[in-house]
């Protein structure tokens, strides 16, 4: 066999079939994007996700895939599975019967993913009713245009039945690309959620620079630190430090066993981007308040904090090339 990793890819048949399951499973996702809600004035909810793209709206929005802006059938995204596994995991530490399930291998760890699929579920009907009763209180809409249709509990009861359902299906979609695909569907699902604005930043960059709102010389600079970032992403992500471990010597009749050394290799970044998802909601909180609150005056402060998803490098670079490099500097921080 060749020891080219492409011609593999397609030679070995159930490798082929894996990746080629995972591409239809992504495609199916991509599909539901563009399912709209019923009873959902999608004019007006573009003025709306414009007018608050700042916000926790907005970086929930980006890891939905523009999902939450457009209201589809898979606007609560994955979202409410992570939560509900980092709930259960928190849980596992202080509930006693939770410790003990996590302990008795591949059946406790079964039963752990039921109560996390039964606890999505619920989150998922929570945040649709609050979504639904969200839509239905934003009527200060730019040209006076009603965003929802029909309100009352008709569209409300509506509204949790179709984003409950996406996101029930969207977790299936996740298991079957772990189950049958290359694996990590939820990382796969919210991958594919980030980088489908990609396109869309590249060819704002090149509008830009056709109408001379930015220079070639700013183009090669973005280039190269998209390099850069990537680059020390993986360096940080597959960086490890090795932790030896030696073992004695022992004598049996004649022979001497043992006395060998190994080392166990403990990640540099054990926490991933779990923290720095966590950080960007919680600087994002403040501003999210704001505008739920617009006649409360708040204190100026002396100092301003921005999140992740507001944060700018440099004015002329596109939002998502910004939102890469926070995302690396805020990586950088949490592993030194």
């Amino acid at each position: 066999m060749d020891n080219n990793p492409l011609k593999n890819l397609w030679q070995v048949t159930d490798l082929r079939n894996r990746v080629l399951f995972t591409l239809a499973m992504l495609g199916v996702y991509r599909v539901g994007n563009h399912i709209p809600t019923p009873g959902v004035n999608q004019t007006a909810l573009a003025l709306l996700a414009d007018a608050q793209k700042n916000t926790m709206f907005g970086l929930y929005d980006m890891f939905s895939g523009g999902n939450l802006s457009k209201v589809t059938i898979f606007a609560l995204g994955i979202m409410p599975y992570i939560s509900s596994s980092i709930i259960l995991q928190l849980l596992t530490v202080v509930w006693p019967y939770l410790e003990r399930l996590s302990r008795e291998g591949e059946l406790g760890r079964r039963k752990i993913t039921q109560y996390t699929r039964y606890l999505t579920g619920a989150l998922a009907i929570i945040q649709a009713m609050s979504i639904a009763i969200f839509l239905e209180r934003q009527t200060n809409i730019q040209g006076g245009l009603p965003l929802v249709y029909n309100p009352g509990w008709g569209f409300r009861l509506l509204c949790v039945l179709t984003l409950t359902t996406g996101t029930i299906f969207i977790m299936w979609l996740g298991e079957q690309i772990t189950e049958r695909g290359v694996g990590n569907g939820m990382s796969l699902l919210i991958f594919a959620g980030i980088v489908v604005g990609f396109p869309r930043g590249i060819l704002q960059t090149f509008d830009q620079m056709q109408t001379g709102q930015i220079s070639l010389l700013r183009i090669l600079f973005l280039m190269v630190m998209m390099v850069v970032v990537v680059g020390a992403i993986i360096f940080v992500e597959r960086g490890h430090r090795r932790i030896v471990v030696q073992y004695a010597k022992r004598v049996v009749g004649r022979r001497q066993y043992g006395g060998s050394s190994t080392h166990i290799p403990l990640k540099v970044n054990t926490g991933g981007v779990i923290p720095v998802i966590f950080a960007s909601s919680i600087l994002a909180f403040p501003a999210t308040l704001a505008t739920m609150f617009p006649d409360f005056v708040f204190p100026t402060p002396k100092w301003e904090v921005r999140s992740c998803a507001d944060f700018t490098l440099c004015p002329h670079l596109t939002g998502s090339a910004n939102a890469v490099i926070a995302k690396t500097i805020g990586d950088y921080f949490l592993v030194n």
